[in-house]
């Protein structure tokens, strides 16, 4: 299975984990589906009063849609509409107001910001890396970077968006800028995301819910005005699936030959 659900009932802590660490996390239609099926059934379940969104493995907590899953995608003609199969991948997007921490190892760009967006707060590990590759291989950011400026400074979503795969965010300068909440030794993000859940579902679940909606609340109407404005400005800036691939299959062979580094650096 894509994506595993535990339940502590005892402590009230739900662990909804992406389980394809073989291939980064990377996200496939049956996992977005699945996703938004956890999401929707996770507010049914009184026992359950917080939850923590992680990846399998030390490697990557996600590397957003599999690339394979994008092509499966069918979109419509008009140039003013596009069919997104990660916009419901969240909790937000599926009405779900128990709070969500997510634990983050290994990398996480593109895609996983729909996720990491939509979590309260983020507990990474010392190893974690951040960036977004979208502009690199003729794609626009818009989601993704949506999300982001909602927990991130300015220039630093700006830069993370517009440097594509030259460079990643560092654990340690995500915590700096706010973007991380708390730092834990390599290993150790999911036992810390758990712990925090864990307090937080001692509380009545009412007043908690509640002070999610009310942070929410705060910045709803930006989220959802610059949201609203995604579609088109993928629709129109996005280059051309076959050039899209091209740019990708032409940096992962140069990456091949210069010993894999993928030529990136690191802050």
């Amino acid at each position: 299975m894509s994506v595993r659900v535990e339940r502590d009932k005892e402590s009230g802590v739900a662990v909804v984990t992406l389980d394809r660490a073989a291939k980064h996390n990377a996200i496939t239609l049956e996992m977005a589906e699945r996703l938004t099926a956890a999401w929707r059934g996770l507010r049914y379940e009184d026992e359950i009063r917080a939850v923590v969104v992680t990846g399998a493995g030390q490697r990557a907590f996600c590397t957003g849609i599999d690339r394979a899953a994008a092509g499966e995608a069918p979109q419509p003609s008009s140039p003013y509409t596009i069919d997104d199969p990660l916009l419901a991948i969240g909790p937000k997007a599926n009405d779900l107001w128990k709070p969500v921490v997510a634990a983050v190892e290994g990398m996480a760009c593109g895609g996983a910001f729909y996720l990491l967006g939509e979590a309260e707060f983020l507990v990474a590990g010392e190893g974690a890396t951040f960036f977004d590759p979208h502009t690199t291989y003729g794609m626009v950011s818009a989601f993704e970077t949506v999300h982001m400026a909602q927990r991130m400074p300015f220039g630093e979503v700006a830069r993370m968006a517009l440097m594509g795969t030259a460079e990643r965010i560092s654990a340690r300068r995500a915590y700096e800028t706010g973007l991380v909440s708390e730092l834990t030794a390599t290993g150790g993000a999911l036992d810390a995301a758990r712990r925090a859940a864990a307090v937080i579902a001692t509380y009545p679940t009412e007043a908690v819910q509640g002070t999610v909606r009310a942070l929410w609340s705060a910045k709803e109407v930006a989220r959802a005005q610059a949201l609203a404005h995604a579609p088109h400005l993928v629709a129109l800036g996005n280059l051309p699936a076959e050039r899209q691939a091209e740019l990708f299959t032409r940096r992962e062979n140069g990456s091949r030959e210069s010993g894999g580094s993928g030529g990136f650096r690191l802050r």
